[in-house]
């Protein structure tokens, strides 16, 4: 009887495996649920090098997570990459933080989805807005990611 348990139980494991292969969207579906506001928007190949630098970060405990957060500590003068999904609704919520990155020169980009940033945080939580600091351990990563970031053209 055990045996026939655990049979069953690895048949459903592979079956949640094939599920969640199926359920994730490519890039190009992520990008056709954006705000008009989300500009300017990382590349295919920027979110994904922003989405290991946050889980390097949010290891290491330098990540701010939820526009309360991150907006209190830029108006503290806190310095990093700030990471925003651009699928939030409404927009009224976060919609003042890219003028404040601005104003204190901060670079920022908008990324496709914010489940993809919640779970690159380690969390199972969507979220739309991270910061993510500078650290020792990951300091190639968040340099190349800082660069990109900052190269990208801002909005009018």
């Amino acid at each position: 009887m055990t045996k026939v348990k655990k049979d069953k139980g690895i048949k459903e494991e592979e079956a949640g495996a094939t599920e969640t292969v199926g359920t994730e969207k490519s890039y190009q579906e992520l990008i056709a649920n954006i705000n008009p506001i989300a500009n300017p928007l990382a590349t295919k190949k920027l979110s994904k090098k922003l989405y290991k630098c946050v889980k390097k970060a949010s290891k290491l405990k330098q990540i701010r997570r939820g526009v309360k957060e991150v907006q209190k500590f830029i108006n503290k003068g806190e310095t990093g990459i700030v990471v925003l999904a651009g699928d939030t609704l409404p927009i009224d919520v976060y919609c003042h933080l890219p003028v404040m990155c601005e104003d204190r020169s901060l670079p920022y980009a908008y990324i496709p989805s914010k489940v993809d940033l919640g779970s690159s945080a380690g969390s199972k939580r969507p979220t739309c807005v991270i910061m993510i600091k500078s650290h020792e351990d990951y300091k190639e990563a968040y340099d190349e990611c800082f660069e990109e970031v900052s190269a990208l053209p801002k909005p009018l």
